[in-house]
């Protein structure tokens, strides 16, 4: 491993302290969609794997049931939660148990290990887009091979939720996820896009097209409303698939999600 991105034993954390906001399943959406697109690259790791949840705040609820979560699709994943606040790690502490363990640290991953998998959920938005790259470099570079860093944002209960996707290559997929029964436009996420989004969502950029387009296609799939939020949603990601790089299928679509390729969304169109 290069020496840059070894983690430094007792050294200073990487990052600042987050507000600590948590609440229980308030992850479950962001979950949900790790273990069905990444469940078979855990499933064919050759040595158990490292699942980190970094930042998960005042209270350990989101490691707890990550956890849960990711055995579904390999029972001998071990979760890490990180956390920079040493009173929040030592909080955390009793809930240790089998596979579930907890310590200090930051970007910087401190573990003997690569991890397949690391979650920053609503950890860098207090952080300036500046600040955003270098850290997803940061993070991706402490990844196994076929591992998977998911970053985004959502809500205090979990209801809407935008998160990025990178691979150690870099960013490779956006996806929204809400509860389509308090969901009035799709625009509505635009308030949890990641940090790297948030600010682009401006005319001229590719994001802000994409919004627009996202409004157009649920406004015209109104007649499906009265069937259920369901099949709205799903009629409006068809047609938002024939001018956008949609990567998930029906399957997804019914669970209140949607992925679209990064480069279709990326900073910078101008």
């Amino acid at each position: 491993m290069p020496a840059s991105n070894r983690p430094r034993p007792g050294g200073r954390p990487e990052g600042t302290v987050t507000r600590g906001t948590t609440n229980p399943n308030r992850l479950r959406r962001m979950d949900r969609w790790i273990v069905a697109t990444h469940g078979p690259a855990l499933r064919r790791s050759a040595q158990p794997p490292v699942a980190v949840d970094l930042g998960y705040g005042a209270a350990p609820w989101t490691a707890v049931e990550l956890l849960g979560r990711v055995r579904r699709a390999r029972p001998d994943i071990r979760v890490v939660g990180i956390e920079i606040d040493q009173d929040r790690v030592a909080a955390a502490r009793p809930y240790e148990r089998e596979g579930l363990t907890f310590r200090r640290g930051g970007f910087e991953i401190p573990l003997p290990e690569r991890p397949q998998l690391i979650r920053a959920a609503n950890v860098l938005r207090q952080y300036e887009e500046a600040e955003v790259w270098p850290v997803w470099q940061r993070l991706c570079a402490r990844l196994a091979p076929g591992g998977l860093l998911v970053e985004g944002t959502c809500d205090e209960i979990g209801r809407r939720h935008v998160w990025v996707a990178l691979g150690p290559e870099g960013p490779r997929t956006v996806t929204f996820a809400a509860r389509l029964s308090a969901l009035d436009r799709p625009s509505d996420l635009a308030e949890r896009l990641p940090k790297a989004l948030i600010h682009r969502n401006i005319p001229g950029e590719r994001v802000y097209d994409f919004l627009r387009d996202f409004d157009r296609a649920w406004a015209a799939a109104a007649p499906y409303a009265p069937l259920s939020a369901r099949q709205r949603w799903v009629r409006t990601i068809r047609t938002l698939s024939e001018g956008w790089p949609v990567v998930d299928g029906a399957t997804r679509w019914r669970q209140g999600e949607v992925t679209v390729r990064w480069d279709a969304l990326a900073p910078g169109h101008g």
